[in-house]
């Protein structure tokens, strides 16, 4: 047996809630009523499901109990107060069943209500017509069979996705089931090939399950439009047997156009239409053939159907039959003067006619007889029939063409005696001769010469001009005629007759003649170039007789045009403002003397100095073109008088050149020097710049960058750099310098390290800077006895390590240029035990003096001359040292004092604060 159901578990699960509850009551003394409980009270299952029911009870020790039902039950469980009971296949739309137990003698109940759905598993959508006409209406009718509750559902007609109509059936009874909705739509043409649907909706989410969708089979729908009016036939109303006729048959207002059928017939013969559509329109069209089987009045059947419905036209067409006349000659080919009968006759029923003569009665021929003479040749004879069908008249005819035998003849109009044709165009010569047969012609000069290619496209030249005899020859016999041809052509202007460039010489009489060739013989003007007035006749040559002329030759063949250059050439001619008479030659420039001068053809002109320093020079002249090579550009010109000699074939002329020379400013290193030096306190001056060049150039100077006060003496603000703008006619020329200012040497700066004094064994440092232009040289002058010195690589520093007693007292520091001296001192305190100055303060005292003379004595006489040093161990020795170097340095103290010297003076100590030497111990 399978294991219970989740219903089941849910209702052990209220059954054991229950009986807690109830043993809770059991515990405490209450006077609550006992009840039966029944779980689920209301429920809602599919048709055909199952549930399970928990039927329970809080009476304590109940009778009995039950569960009353008319459902089908397919197992039970108990217990005390308990009972589960599932029910299956439930499919009453709506039962109630009873949950009871016996308890102290009364009966408790409980009653449920189960209900029943089913889902919209079918959903059906009447059959729509086979074809509906757009404009009526059409019933939608949408059955939902036991579907339920109907209360829970809602349809919905459907055309493709557009909503028609939607009904809910909410409030319906619960116990009903199965739908019904109908609906009225008129059909349009848009609803051709439309499908309609019908959608059925269960919704029991309001009792806790799902939505549930289901939707019919679409129904496609065809619409149509088939109008009231029959189609419009158009056919021929006689049809010919053998012949065809077109048929057509035009409908409109159709729809679905594509959807139509067409029939035609003629008779019993079904024709093969070609369908043509356009918009709501069709056309069939084809041909109908008429056969002898046919023959007499037929009917012709247009039928167009649509939707099941269809319309129709019917025309009648008589079928004939009306063969053509025949008409003969009995001499087609008659020589001239022979006799010919020309017949015409026709078929039962017809009236003939030849000529306007109609025959005797239908069916009967006419003839026609006649003598042959050239005249008659092609000519045609016509031949009528007539014939009536069904109330009309129908005619054929025939022709024929009679041809004359005759000899060649030459007429003017086909073959002219003079022929005039244009030269260079490609024509056709004719020269036609009439006869039968056809005459054949040939046309040659009689001197046996040109022959004329008659009937043949070819050019024409003016080598076929001339006289020739045409001869024209058949069967029949020969013509002959002379004609004369004449080829015309454009007028030519060629070379010899007109040459391109004319020379006269100036003071002649000639005449401008220009000779032409062409046919007919051209006339030929020539007018000057901006000019209206004919050149004709004679005429004296003068310079402005030079130029171009436009020469045009005319005849009716057209023209030709030419442009003839006229020089006119003349001897040469100076001209002042082309060749002046003074010139003044800029050296630099690369300027050459132009001396132009006038004269065809072009003089040459030669310059050669005549007397001074420019005696027998040349003087090399600007070439007149620009583009010719120009001589070497001189460096230098000698000033002169020249004479200009100027020759061509037409003569020679000379005229006298004075020449002068000069040249821009230019300064250099040597005239104006790019580096300058001046002295602080010296007199103000100028700077040293001149040029030179011719006029002499003014020279001006500025300073750059900054102004330039003028002082009475220089100062070092004066320092910097200066441009120089020297200026004549012939340009400028600038030049930049860096002017310097030196001042004689100032010790600037004298200072000890550390300041406030030295122990002994300590060190010091003396510092000196100097400021000087240039700069300065630094030496040192040390208290006598002081050694173990030690000066800088440019003599600004002076050291001690290990102070001693004798390195106390004054030095001096010296700077020194080329413009003088300047000296400045400084003390130096080593104090030590005043012990040691107690006892030895008398001999050492001594000792110290004698050794204060000895050291200067030293230094004056010999270190100082050699300017070396000599650092000696022992305190107590003789020997002294001498500090003499070059630099600058930097130092300050306030007991440091200073002298200046002028350069080459001899060196006097300067008086400065004496210091004490205290020893103290350490």
């Amino acid at each position: 047996m399978p294991g219970p159901s989740p219903g089941l578990h849910r209702a052990l699960l209220g059954l054991w809630a229950a009986l807690g509850l109830g043993l809770l009551g059991l515990s405490a003394v209450t006077q609550e009523p006992f009840w039966a409980d029944l779980q689920p009270r209301v429920a809602l299952v599919e048709r055909g499901g199952s549930l399970w029911l928990n039927c329970s009870t809080n009476c304590p020790r109940p009778e009995r109990g039950g569960l009353e039902t008319s459902l089908r039950r397919n197992g039970t469980q108990r217990g005390l107060r308990w009972l589960a009971r599932q029910l299956v296949d439930i499919r009453e739309p709506e039962t109630q069943p009873v949950c009871f137990f016996r308890c102290a003698r009364r009966t408790l109940q409980a009653r449920g209500l189960i209900r029943t759905f089913q889902r919209p598993d079918r959903v059906e959508l009447v059959p729509l017509p086979a074809w509906q006409p757009v404009g009526e209406n059409f019933t939608l009718s949408c059955r939902v069979p036991g579907a339920g509750p109907r209360g829970s559902l809602t349809l919905t007609l459907l055309r493709g996705t557009q909503e028609l109509i939607r009904r809910s059936f909410a409030g319906e009874p619960p116990r009903a089931r199965g739908a019904v909705l109908t609906a009225t739509v008129l059909a349009r043409r848009e609803d051709h090939g439309a499908n309609f649907s019908c959608r059925a909706e269960l919704d029991l989410r309001p009792h806790g399950l799902g939505l549930f969708e289901n939707t019919s089979d679409p129904r496609e729908l065809r619409t149509f439009t088939l109008p009231p009016e029959p189609p419009r036939l158009t056919a021929p109303r006689l049809l010919e047997v053998g012949s065809e006729g077109p048929v057509s048959c035009v409908i409109d207002g159709l729809f679905p156009v594509s959807e139509a059928g067409v029939y035609l017939a003629l008779g019993d013969q079904r024709l093969s239409p070609e369908v043509i559509l356009e918009g709501d329109a069709l056309m069939a069209t084809t041909t109908a053939t008429a056969s002898a089987e046919q023959e007499g009045a037929r009917q012709l059947v247009c039928n167009v159907t649509l939707g099941g419905e269809s319309r129709e036209t019917r025309e009648n067409v008589t079928v004939y039959s009306f063969p053509e006349p025949l008409l003969t000659l009995s001499e087609p080919n008659a020589p001239e003067g022979t006799m010919v009968t020309v017949t015409c006759a026709a078929e039962t029923q017809a009236l003939v006619t030849l000529e306007g003569i109609p025959a005797a009665a239908p069916g009967q021929p006419v003839q026609l007889h006649l003598n042959a003479t050239e005249k008659d040749d092609r000519r045609g004879f016509f031949c009528d029939a007539t014939l009536d069908v069904d109330g009309e008249t129908l005619s054929k005819n025939e022709s024929v063409e009679l041809r004359v035998l005759y000899a060649p003849r030459l007429d003017d109009s086909d073959c002219p005696r003079s022929w005039t044709w244009p030269e260079g165009p490609e024509q056709t010569l004719r020269c036609d001769a009439r006869g039968n047969p056809q005459p054949s012609v040939h046309c040659a000069r009689p001197d046996g010469g040109a022959v004329l290619a008659l009937g043949l496209l070819g050019p024409v030249t003016r080598e076929l001009a001339g006289t020739y005899r045409c001869t024209a020859t058949n069967d029949q016999g020969q013509a002959v005629k002379d004609v004369t041809l004449t080829v015309e052509y454009a007028p030519a202007l060629d070379s010899l007759g007109c040459p391109e460039r004319i020379t006269w010489l100036e003071g002649t009489e000639v005449s401008l003649s220009c000779v032409a060739h062409g046919v007919p013989l051209p006339n030929v003007s020539c007018v000057r170039f901006g000019g209206a007035e004919v050149i004709e006749g004679l005429m004296r040559v003068a310079r402005e007789h030079a130029g171009t002329y436009h020469c045009e030759a005319t005849n009716a063949r057209g023209s030709a045009a030419k442009n003839v250059a006229v020089t006119v050439e003349y001897g040469p001619r100076f001209e002042e403002v082309s060749c002046p008479s003074n010139w003044t030659w800029v050296e630099g420039s690369g300027r050459l003397f132009s001396c132009e001068v006038a004269g065809k053809p072009q003089p040459s002109v030669e310059c050669v100095g005549s007397g001074g320093t420019s005696e027998g020079v040349l003087l090399p002249l600007a070439p007149p073109d620009p583009g010719s090579r120009a001589p070497r550009i001189p460096s230098e010109l000698s000033p002169g008088t020249y004479i200009c000699n100027a020759t061509n074939r037409h003569g020679s002329m000379v005229k006298m050149v004075t020449v002068s020379a000069e040249s821009p400013p230019q300064m250099d290193e040597s005239t104006c020097p790019s580096h300058q030096s001046w002295l602080e306190g010296a007199e103000a001056a100028a700077l040293a710049c001149s040029a030179r060049g011719r006029p002499s150039p003014q020279v001006s100077c500025s300073r750059e960058g900054a102004p330039w006060p003028r002082r009475l003496r220089v100062s070092r603000e004066d320092a910097g750099t200066y441009r120089c703008l020297a200026t004549n006619a012939h340009g400028t020329d600038a030049r930049i310098i860096t002017v310097g200012v030196e001042y004689r040497p100032v010790v600037a700066e004298l200072a000890a390290s550390p300041p406030g004094g030295v122990r002994p064994g300590g060190n010091f440092t003396l510092t000196c800077r100097a400021e000087a232009w240039p700069p300065a040289q630094i030496s040192w002058r040390a208290p006598p006895g002081a050694l173990n010195i030690g000066l800088s690589s440019n003599n600004s520093t002076l050291s001690v390590a290990g102070a001693m007693g004798s390195h106390g007292g004054e030095y001096e520091c010296a700077a020194t240029n080329a413009h003088g001296r300047h000296t400045r001192r400084i003390t130096v305190r080593v104090a030590g035990p005043w012990l040691w100055v107690a006892v030895g303060g008398a001999a050492g005292g001594a000792a110290l003096l004698a050794a204060g003379a000895g050291l200067a004595f030293y230094v004056q006489s010999t270190a100082c001359k050699k300017g070396e040093y000599n650092v000696q161990e022992a305190e107590s020795s003789g020997e002294a040292v001498c500090l003499n170097g070059a630099g600058a340095g930097a130092g300050r103290d306030a007991g440091a004092e200073g002298g200046t010297e002028a350069a080459g003076t001899s060196e006097v100590p300067a008086g400065g604060e004496v210091f004490a030497i205290q020893l103290t111990s350490a």
